[in-house]
């Protein structure tokens, strides 16, 4: 196969031009056969007016070595890829005949629980998935319902069930780690599989939409389930037990309106394999972890800020240019700096044509989010506008004191909003004084607003941060410091506040536990969570001949 890198083509090309780019590039006479894929597609909007396309594509031909002779181009090359494969994993680790008899348990069915339950059911181990929140059809309804009402449910909601928290964002599904196995490739090709545009494969920053995920999970959660594994929702793990250090059981309980047949009590699995793929807002897990002493957790680096709502025909604007401006999507951004007080602010999570969505999972505290359909057509661009925080910050040396920081974040702007979003435009900000109505241009949002002040919602040096960086990035992208630009608060779940700590063999000090995804410290999103989940499954499968080899299993 035949690598061409940087081909270049103006915004408004079509796919006969790119064909013909190709084959100019290699030399190939008219009539001379050949199949293209592309493999990396990004935007280069450096050069206002003239935008364009910049590609990277596979070829296929006849006689690729003579090619390459004729060619003599740096930017074209021969490649061969071994794709990522479970079946290759299963024969480093000598898989087993038969599937252990005490099967494997995963608690949490976001990105990194669902891949490692796909990546086990292919090999035949058929694990059993806990999920305290409910299935995507379920939950959906229950997170219209809340946005509607403002009547949340603890286990059903924009944090909690199938999908994880990713699934009500934008579905953003890039990553900067590093991916020389394939899993990457594999992740992506597997969300095509089930439903999501093949442009996902190829796009420098592909997207799902909500709207399309919801989905693609469905389907994906369903191929599972033919393949032996299951899903146990409205169920939450608890506790576990161990002998000699090793696991033995996992205790569960029903959730919300599950079967009164466990509501109330623990009911017992025994398993020598639990992955804990929990999420970054399971704090009652935490807690439980916290308080056994087992396994070896401490409080990690994070961000906190604010949503920061614009127009996104200013965004695209700003990033296409009049020429470009109404004729490509919505256009996405990423700012970063670092304040004069020496913190980190960056945007996180942008979704263009997105709502800003009242994130909660807990009653009586308020966290908000972002959120885009595949279409992103929304009126409104939205981003967090973060800043970072160290454990120097929390306070105290307990593990959960990042856990402890958020909940106070989280309490204040319930209280400022008393249960709604607390909004406050830019310039009010500024000055310290409460907001009464928006500006030129109107919130989107998912669940009910309020306006009023934001000031001292956020530590003083946090807050001086934000606003340094905010007056940086209007000298970046014109008009991102507008006055009426609508700041929501309070962003704070952003990563977790925790990291599992856990070995090579990606396994905690007890034996048969290991921590796993965003919840666990090792991922920052749907990409690398599901990438996390793989290794996880990989994991799992060479503890389970271990454990096999020795009787165990």
């Amino acid at each position: 196969m035949i690598r061409i890198t940087q081909i270049r083509l103006p915004a408004d090309h079509t796919g006969e031009q790119l064909e013909q780019k190709i084959r100019k590039r290699l030399r190939l006479p008219a009539g001379i056969p050949f199949h293209w894929q592309i493999r990396k597609r990004s935007l280069d909007a450096r050069k206002k007016p003239d935008l364009s396309y910049v590609y990277t594509v596979d070829v296929t031909a006849e006689q690729e070595a003579s090619l390459l002779r004729v060619c003599r181009d740096d930017k074209i090359s021969l490649v061969s890829e071994e794709p990522y494969g479970i079946a290759d994993i299963m024969a480093q680790a000598g898989h087993p005949k038969s599937a252990p008899t005490r099967r494997p348990v995963i608690a949490g069915a976001g990105p990194a629980g669902l891949f490692c339950a796909y990546a086990l059911g292919l090999s035949g181990y058929a694990p059993v998935v806990v999920e305290r929140g409910k299935t995507v059809e379920e939950r959906t309804a229950d997170v219209e319902r809340f946005f509607q009402t403002g009547v949340l449910d603890p286990s059903s909601n924009v944090q909690f069930g199938e999908g994880g928290a990713g699934t009500f964002s934008d579905g953003k599904l890039n990553t900067l780690v590093k991916d020389p196995h394939g899993r990457n490739r594999f992740v992506l090709e597997t969300f095509v599989k089930f439903g999501a545009p093949e442009e996902v494969l190829y796009d420098a920053k592909p997207h799902i939409g909500t709207d399309v995920l919801t989905g693609v999970i469905r389907r994906m959660r369903n191929a599972m389930e033919e393949t032996g594994v299951t899903f146990r929702f409205g169920t939450c793990l608890t506790e576990y037990r161990t002998e000699g250090g090793r696991l033995t059981a996992v205790g569960v309980e029903r959730r919300g309106n599950a079967d009164a047949d466990h509501a109330g009590g623990t009911e017992w699995i025994e398993t020598d394999l639990l992955v804990l793929a929990v999420g970054h807002s399971a704090r009652d897990t935490f807690r439980m972890l916290s308080a056994r002493g087992d396994l070896i957790m401490e409080a990690k680096p994070f961000a906190v800020g604010f949503r920061v709502e614009h127009p996104q025909a200013e965004i695209n604007l700003t990033q296409y240019g009049e020429r470009y401006a109404q004729r490509l999507p919505a256009a996405p951004y990423k700012v970063t700096a670092r304040a004069k007080n020496g913190r980190g602010v960056y945007s996180f999570c942008m979704c263009p044509g997105g709502y800003v969505v009242n994130a909660s999972s807990q009653e009586g505290y308020l966290a908000v989010n972002g959120m885009s359909y595949a279409g992103r057509g929304g009126a409104n661009a939205n981003s967090a506008i973060i800043v970072s925080v160290t454990p120097e910050d929390y306070g105290g040396s307990s593990a959960l004191a990042g856990v402890q920081f958020q909940e106070l974040l989280e309490r204040r702007a319930f209280l400022l909003g008393e249960g709604r979003i607390p909004q406050q435009l830019f310039s009010d900000y500024c000055s310290d004084r409460p907001s009464h109505s928006c500006g030129s241009f109107e919130s989107a949002r998912c669940g009910a607003g309020v306006w009023g002040n934001l000031r001292g919602l956020l530590p003083a040096g946090i807050e001086e941060a934000f606003l340094d960086g905010m007056r940086r990035f209007g000298r970046t992208l014109p008009g991102f410091d507008r006055p009426d630009a609508i700041l929501s608060g309070v962003e704070s779940r952003t990563s977790s506040p925790v990291r599992i700590l856990r070995d090579k063999r990606l396994m905690s000090p007890v034996y048969g536990i290991f921590p796993c995804g965003e919840g666990a410290g090792y991922a920052g999103g749907i990409m690398s969570a599901a990438m996390d989940g793989l290794k996880a499954a990989e994991a799992v499968i060479h503890t389970a001949e271990e454990l096999s080899s020795t009787g165990r299993a």
